[in-house]
């Protein structure tokens, strides 16, 4: 029983441990030849070249296809002016209140 467990548990364990590349074996015989290593550099870079197009048009499919009204761009630009402006009093309160002017300090 006990050995069978182990058994198990060795092979689950080899099935985890990631598997070596073949395709960058420096002993591959068949990439001894400058043409055969050219001839793969060419087959890479077209799948890769693939890869780009595909990915590239996946997100312009997938790109949101709206357009921000005028009013959405004011009211965003009211409300980070309104920010602003909280935060400089904010601040000002603040520099108030370690300066030691108690009334503009928070409990």
């Amino acid at each position: 029983m006990k050995l069978a467990s182990f058994v198990c548990a060795f092979a689950m364990g080899a099935a985890l441990l990631p598997a070596a590349a073949i395709a960058d074996d420096p002993n591959d015989p068949t990439m001894r030849s400058a043409a055969a290593r050219a001839r793969d550099s060419a087959i890479i870079k077209r799948m890769n070249q693939q890869q780009l197009a595909y990915v590239r048009q996946r997100d312009a499919r997938n790109r949101p296809t709206y357009r921000v009204r005028q009013s959405d761009r004011d009211a965003y630009a009211d409300a980070r002016a309104e920010h602003a402006r909280k935060m400089a009093a904010w601040r000002h309160a603040v520099a108030a209140c370690n300066a030691g002017r108690w009334e503009y300090c928070d409990n």
